[in-house]
């Protein structure tokens, strides 16, 4: 990473679209011929609208993308089951010669939400009956079927017990303490899935196998300059906040996996990624970021930081007196109802923008990325990952939610994650 600038005074070179509706309507477009892509915006859907009790965490940012790798790993066994190009994940998915790879990625992947979302099944079941109707019936979509289904639930068993829900205790303070996290105003709620940093990790030999160095000491220059940044940049009421900067920290505001799920399926369409590349690139993607996801947490909960608007209006227990409290101090989004050290957004970004580099060979690649914040929504378009890091890392300072170690930490955390699944999972066989 960079060393510490001014955020207040970097340039960026993002470009913001005021309403471009065939960049948002891109991934509804041409995708017949390639149903990852269309099965991914349903689980998207089906996620977000999912049963809290039956499936927690599915409509939370990061919990997400637990479901869409299962998903996604799912799809890409099916898929390579027939095509055989790819090294599986798990065990090797047996499949008849000729079977549709059509009906299997949308097999595995109606087989894989109706198991995690049944209380979606009347809506997937229509969505799956629809989707099969377009492949000619015959053995070969029968076959696809059975490939499917079996690939989904070999991913469900293997992931049985995983940690998925645990009830995992967690307490905090009912009052503010120095460096701790508490419920975050406005509305004080309860911590989010704390189980999820327990949880048996699909890549990582342990949930702790990243696990970032500490946050600065309380009493050091590093602490308050963190904080003093933010305190500046973040505050709902800036008066040094440029009015594209506060763009910035609003667009990501939006759910995470949703909107990198768009971004996703966009960059598919855009580089008319087959069907077997893209069940490879998105089965990557959100293994890299449901781990990061996983370790992320594990170090939320074991660090249990305090978040700025607590830290914010309650410096004095510091004991540093270059950090100066403002009673009144609130953030300009609404914090995220987890503790702040290090950064989830930093932990899946860095896995997202670790896998983009690495599956396609450099780091410049183009991209955009569109925030249904706003309406009409925003479009940023980036020509690297660098660029996507940088401005997520700026983003949430200006949101107030969190300081710049713990950016710097996530998106570390990330690219780990991202480094280990390049190297170690979804290898092409030798004889393709």
């Amino acid at each position: 990473m960079n060393p510490r600038k001014s955020t207040s005074s970097r340039h960026f070179g993002f470009r913001t679209i005021m309403i471009i509706s065939l960049a948002l309507a891109l991934c509804g477009a041409a995708t017949a011929q390639n149903p990852v892509i269309d099965w991914n915006a349903i689980a998207v859907t089906t996620a977000l609208n999912g049963n809290q009790i039956v499936s927690p965490a599915s409509s939370a940012p990061g919990g997400m993308s637990l479901y869409l790798a299962y998903v996604h790993l799912a799809i890409y066994n099916a898929l390579n089951a027939i095509d055989h190009r790819f090294q599986p994940y798990g065990v090797e998915i047996p499949a008849p010669a000729g079977a549709s790879v059509d009906a299997a990625v949308i097999s595995a992947a109606y087989n894989s939400l109706v198991f995690y979302f049944p209380d979606q099944s009347t809506s997937l079941t229509a969505q799956y009956m629809a989707a099969l109707g377009l492949i000619p019936d015959g053995q070969p979509k029968d076959d696809g079927v059975q490939v499917g289904k079996a690939a989904a639930n070999s991913i469900i068993t293997m992931r049985a017990g995983d940690g998925r829900g645990a009830n995992v205790p967690y307490t905090f303070p009912s009052v503010p303490t120095a460096g701790v996290w508490i419920p975050t105003p406005p509305a004080h709620l309860l911590p989010q899935t704390p189980w999820a940093g327990q949880m048996v990790p699909f890549t990582m030999s342990s949930a702790s196998q990243f696990f970032p160095e500490p946050p600065p000491a309380l009493t050091s220059t590093d602490w308050a300059d963190d904080y003093n940044q933010v305190k500046a940049l973040g505050a709902a009421n800036s008066t040094v906040r440029t009015a594209q900067q506060t763009e910035i920290g609003l667009f990501w505001t939006e759910h995470t996996s949703k909107q990198y799920s768009r971004a996703l399926r966009s960059l598919a369409v855009g580089r008319a990624l087959n069907t077997s590349d893209t069940a490879r690139l998105f089965a990557m993607v959100w293994t890299a970021v449901a781990d990061s996801f996983i370790g992320c947490w594990n170090a939320k909960y074991t660090y249990s930081f305090w978040r700025p608007v607590t830290a914010i209006q309650n410096a004095g227990l510091a004991g540093n007196p270059a950090t100066v409290s403002d009673p009144t101090w609130m953030s300009l989004g609404t914090t995220p109802n987890h503790p702040e050290y290090p950064s989830a957004h930093g932990c899946l970004t860095g896995a997202f923008s670790g896998i983009l580099k690495g599956y396609f060979g450099t780091p410049n690649v183009n991209f955009t990325v569109s925030s249904t914040f706003f309406n009409p929504a925003h479009v940023h378009t980036f020509n690297s990952t660098k660029d996507l890091e940088q401005e997520v890392e700026d983003a949430r300072i200006y949101a107030g939610f969190h300081y710049h170690h713990s950016m710097v930490q996530g998106l570390v955390l990330g690219q780990h994650v991202a480094h280990q699944v390049l190297v170690n999972f979804f290898q092409p066989v030798a004889s393709h």
